[in-house]
């Protein structure tokens, strides 16, 4: 066999072994989740990429569908969900929101303080990881505008949120900083109510549903996570943007 034969049969043997290669990436996969020492690593690096792969192609600059008030669900067909009780028994008389990490201005603030900030009305789709979604009017402060006003440091690159149920959460900066995140302190332009997070929740239309804490009793702007979040805690994603 000439040499110029020779090298174009191992060419098309490295093309051939190559496409064989990728017909059975799925299959050893497959198999390595199968095997129970690899699976939970492989789930991990698994979201652990969809997130990274999620955060990069959000943009802070693209808003979530908005909708007529006519495509609105009915406040009473609205479902009603939580990790724990659907009304953890706060003092809304007496409640404040505790600001602390990389702020100008830690401290206790008030609902009047977040209500003083432009108050914000939209019509958008909460999206459950259950599988359901359902077409709400939210109202609140931007978050971006509360930050701004605490003081809160640009470089930080997290939010963290704890609730008066246990319950806690993260956010990126960037999601953060959207301008649909809402501090909402109102549905279908009445107050909170107690089983939809009263008085103050997150409402992020860009996220997924478990992403929106209610019941807001802390929050903090951080450069490093302590905790990331309830249900990612459990194996959720974290980024999760829709």
């Amino acid at each position: 066999m000439k040499n110029n034969d020779r090298e174009v049969d191992e060419e098309k043997f490295r093309q051939v072994s190559r496409r064989e290669l990728l017909k059975l990436t799925p299959v050893l996969a497959l198999g390595a989740f199968a095997i129970p020492s690899l699976r939970e690593g492989l789930l991990k690096k698994g979201l652990g990429f969809n997130d990274w792969a999620a955060a990069r192609l959000f943009r802070s600059g693209h808003l979530a569908p908005t909708f007529d008030n006519a495509e609105l669900a009915p406040f009473g067909k609205f479902p009603i969900n939580g990790y724990d009780v659907d009304d953890p028994g706060v003092d809304i008389e007496s409640w404040t929101l505790n600001v602390s990490g990389a702020v100008q201005k830690p401290g206790k603030y008030k609902l009047a303080q977040v209500q003083a900030l432009p108050r914000i009305r939209q019509n958008t789709r909460h999206i459950c990881v259950e599988g359901w979604d359902v077409i709400g009017r939210f109202g609140g402060a931007r978050l971006s505008d509360f930050l701004q006003m605490v003081g809160a440091d640009p470089t930080a690159r997290f939010i963290t949120v704890n609730c008066a149920d246990d319950y806690y959460e993260s956010l990126d900066m960037a999601t953060a900083l959207h301008p649909q995140t809402l501090l909402c302190y109102e549905m279908y332009e009445q107050p909170l109510t107690r089983e939809h997070g009263a008085p103050l929740r997150l409402q992020i239309p860009t996220k997924i549903g478990y992403k929106q804490a209610k019941y807001l009793t802390d929050l903090k702007v951080t450069h490093v996570l302590d905790k990331v979040g309830y249900w990612e805690d459990q194996g959720y994603s974290w980024f999760y943007g829709l």
